[in-house]
């Protein structure tokens, strides 16, 4: 039986890389542009040590993954660094110590969605409307 569901899904993994690539281009930018000595020093107090280099990392991992996966170019690879980012911060910076949701701070309810579309990106990958696409079947 044909479904109608494979006909958008193309256009359904494009959505979901450009709101997920813009979302981690604005968490990823002022961590690396701005603040990352901030941010390092952050990761120190709460355990994640050398900070620096840590910072670094996820800051790399958020901004240009961002953008790798709004271009659809190494997607699954920035996926998956993301999925990792996205596990940290749970595990590291919330789990157990805030809510699900809070309403007078973040809680994990965000990082959980953003977990959840790294990994069918990871799984399916970036669809036809993607630069990995082309690059690979060329057309």
């Amino acid at each position: 039986m044909f479904s109608y569901l494979y006909l958008y899904q193309d256009w359904a993994l494009l959505l979901l890389r450009l709101a997920l690539g813009a979302a981690f281009i604005i968490h990823g930018y002022p961590k690396l542009f701005k603040g990352l000595a901030g941010f390092a020093g952050w990761l120190e107090s709460i355990g994640i040590k050398p900070g620096k280099f840590w910072a670094l990392v996820a800051a790399v991992a958020e901004f240009f993954g961002g953008i790798a996966i709004v271009l659809g170019a190494f997607t699954q690879i920035a996926a998956a660094r993301i999925a990792v980012d996205m596990l940290v911060a749970m595990t590291k910076v919330k789990l157990g110590k805030v809510k699900f949701v809070e309403l007078e701070k973040s809680g994990w309810e965000l990082d959980l969605i953003y977990l959840a579309a790294s990994a069918i990106l990871l799984t399916f990958g970036p669809g036809r409307y993607a630069l990995d696409f082309y690059i690979r079947f060329g057309y």
